[in-house]
């Protein structure tokens, strides 16, 4: 049962890496499209949303390790579980990433670029500090997991978890891309800093201990604040 939900974390995760690091790569290189920092957002929203739908009633459509170890933080699946997921969520970025540097590199005169990488200081897309991006992916993933734990509790409407969710993402990458190109997700950022420049790599520390922190304070705050 358990091959199922990490199936289903691989393929969600490559969904997200895919279609929102897709929209970055393929579409808003492109003025000409308008999509802008906005479409970027919504892409995202949308990826999580699609996906949350599609398989959530499998592995609870967490495809950010941040949010399997929020999860079980609160209380919500066991700790056993978080590796297999972490793993699978990782992988499946990993693959989108190479199928998206497939797809993008076959246009003459390609360059990788930073390849939707996140970063700070001089790689940050508005030029943000460390302290800043620190605070920021750590806000932001935290925010994530008050509203995922809370539209999932027992007690709230039925079937609008996956939207309210996908809001939130677009909501967090408009406010925080200018930042630090938004990751609160460290399988996403993983997945494509193997193909970027040498500095999304060497910089990755961030785009794991800030979001993971998150999750763990996100869940904290539920907590202090649920009926459970």
């Amino acid at each position: 049962m358990n091959m199922k939900k990490y199936a289903s974390e691989f393929f969600g995760t490559f969904w997200l890496v895919f279609g929102g690091c897709g929209s970055a790569v393929l579409a808003a290189a492109f003025p000409e499209l308008g999509i802008g920092f906005a479409g970027v957002a919504l892409a995202f929203g949308l990826t999580v949303l699609t996906m949350a739908y599609a398989v959530g009633h499998v592995s609870g459509a967490h495809f950010n390790p941040a949010v399997s170890v929020g999860l079980a933080t609160a209380g919500r699946m066991p700790w056993s579980h978080v590796p297999g997921y972490i793993a699978s969520q990782v992988l499946g970025g990993i693959v989108a990433a190479a199928v998206l540097y497939l797809i993008a590199s076959g246009k003459a005169g390609f360059v990788a670029g930073g390849f939707a990488a996140n970063g700070f200081g001089e790689h940050s897309p508005g030029g943000y500090a460390l302290s800043s991006v620190i605070v920021c992916e750590i806000v932001m993933t935290a925010m994530f997991l008050v509203v995922i734990l809370g539209v999932t509790h027992r007690n709230a409407p039925a079937g609008f978890a996956p939207l309210a969710i996908g809001l939130c993402l677009t909501l967090i990458h408009l406010v925080s891309i200018p930042v630090s190109n938004t990751s609160v997700n460290p399988a996403r950022s993983l997945a494509v800093a193997f193909f970027s420049e040498p500095w999304a790599l060497q910089q990755m520390w961030v785009f794991w201990i800030a979001p993971l922190t998150g999750g763990v304070l996100g869940a904290i705050i539920h907590r202090m604040i649920s009926e459970d």
